[in-house]
């Protein structure tokens, strides 16, 4: 009995001595593996090691693609080495502003010269109009359309209610037409009535007398050498009055021609 019980006992602690072991084993494997994976980790590549150092060998010592040069070849540092601005200096950031400044400045200048053109023609039309002692029948005026020449019609250019020309008309229209005539503005002949209403077999209202009274003015400067280019004809009736039309001179003043010498930039 002693025996058996002695030889269960070591059958027993044997046992237990193969578990531990068979434990200690799988932790020195593991730890093994461990290592070895560690190691795989940290070892460096010698072909991905001698890539890049033939790659810094050649950036350095002239061994570049064609065309190219090596920091060492041309005697620069990386920290000396500056961009290339060749290209912005090319280009003045001023050149707008003074491009639009010179075209301001050439507006100017035309505006200013054409202004004393028109000026000058003033002159000559008033001079004509008092040497001919109509002076208080025609004025000159110079406003954003051009060179207006107003005409008073009574008793120069039309008679009451009629858009037929005077006998002593043209002793005003002539040495108007040569004036203008040397000039290459273009022309627009404006006729306008008082506000008394108009109702004629010839003309229905205001409206036709006064585009007939331009029209008549109109093809008299056709006759007197002013190409038909540069004329035009509009009557306004007595929309555009310049005085009251409740007295009898200020319904005067409103029956009137007006001949406008237009800027080039005002022809419509």
């Amino acid at each position: 009995m002693s025996r058996r019980r002695r030889g269960g006992g070591e059958e027993h602690g044997g046992g237990g001595m193969e578990r531990w072991l068979l434990t200690y084993a799988d932790m020195i494997t593991l730890l093994l593996a461990l290592f070895i994976v560690l190691y795989a980790m940290s070892s460096v590549s010698e072909q991905k090691l001698a890539a890049l150092r033939a790659s810094l060998s050649g950036a350095f010592s002239g061994k570049v693609p064609d065309g190219g040069q090596s920091i060492l070849d041309s005697g620069a540092s990386p920290s000396s080495i500056e961009l290339d601005t060749t290209a912005d200096r090319s280009i003045d950031p001023t050149e707008p502003v003074q491009a639009a400044g010179a075209r301001e400045a050439a507006d100017l200048a035309r505006l200013a010269a054409a202004n004393r053109q028109l000026r000058e023609l003033e002159s000559d039309i008033a001079r004509a109009a008092s040497s001919r002692g109509l002076s208080d029948s025609v004025e000159t005026t110079i406003d954003e359309r051009g060179l207006v020449v107003r005409i008073l019609s009574d008793r120069i250019l039309f008679d009451v209610g009629s858009a037929d020309l005077r006998p002593g008309a043209g002793a005003l229209l002539a040495p108007i037409a040569r004036i203008l005539r040397a000039q290459p503005n273009p022309i627009r002949v404006e006729g306008h009535t008082d506000s008394v209403p108009i109702h004629t077999a010839r003309y229905r209202s205001n409206w036709e007398l006064s585009t007939a009274r331009s029209t008549t003015v109109v093809h008299y400067l056709l006759r007197h050498g002013i190409a038909s280019l540069r004329l035009s004809a509009a009557g306004y009736a007595a929309e555009r009055p310049v005085a009251t039309n409740a007295s009898a001179a200020g319904r005067a003043r409103n029956r009137r021609i007006e001949i406008v010498l237009l800027r080039p930039e005002g022809r419509s």
